[in-house]
């Protein structure tokens, strides 16, 4: 039997749809050790609250929950352009926001996105949207 290629979601930050205006995405690969990847695997892992930093040309993803293990920092496999632009995006004013987890294929996969911070009115305005797609307001 053959697998498919389309990786599958292990897990999603919605707190950063919720919190930021997300730019573009790129999907990067992380340095892991073997408990770790079988934590992923068995969807042992949150995204809520973590971040990423740029520190000495090497992206880092902090805070990231692995089970009953916290505050994990793992290194992020992008290539040196990538980094200059998220690098470039950063001192203007955005942040890089880890978008969710990708784990259904041999590799996995971490989805960042350039965010630029949400004020409390633009919060409402997404829950409003939000409840009028659902059809709560007529």
């Amino acid at each position: 039997m053959k697998r498919k290629n389309t990786p599958d979601s292990v897990t999603v930050n919605r707190k950063a749809r919720y919190d930021y205006i997300l730019g573009g995405e790129l999907t990067v690969g992380m340095v892991l050790s073997g408990l770790e990847v079988r934590a992923i695997r068995d969807h042992h892992v949150q995204l809520k609250g973590s971040f990423v930093t740029i520190r000495n040309g090497e992206l880092w993803l902090n805070n990231l929950t692995l089970g009953a293990e916290t505050a994990r920092n793992i290194k992020l496999l992008a290539t040196r352009k990538q980094i200059a632009a998220f690098e470039r995006e950063k001192v203007a004013g955005s942040t890089i926001v880890p978008v969710r987890l990708l784990g259904g294929s041999r590799h996995i996969k971490l989805v960042i996105a350039v965010g630029k911070g949400k004020k409390k009115y633009d919060k409402r305005e997404t829950i409003k949207k939000r409840d009028i797609e659902r059809g709560r307001y007529s």
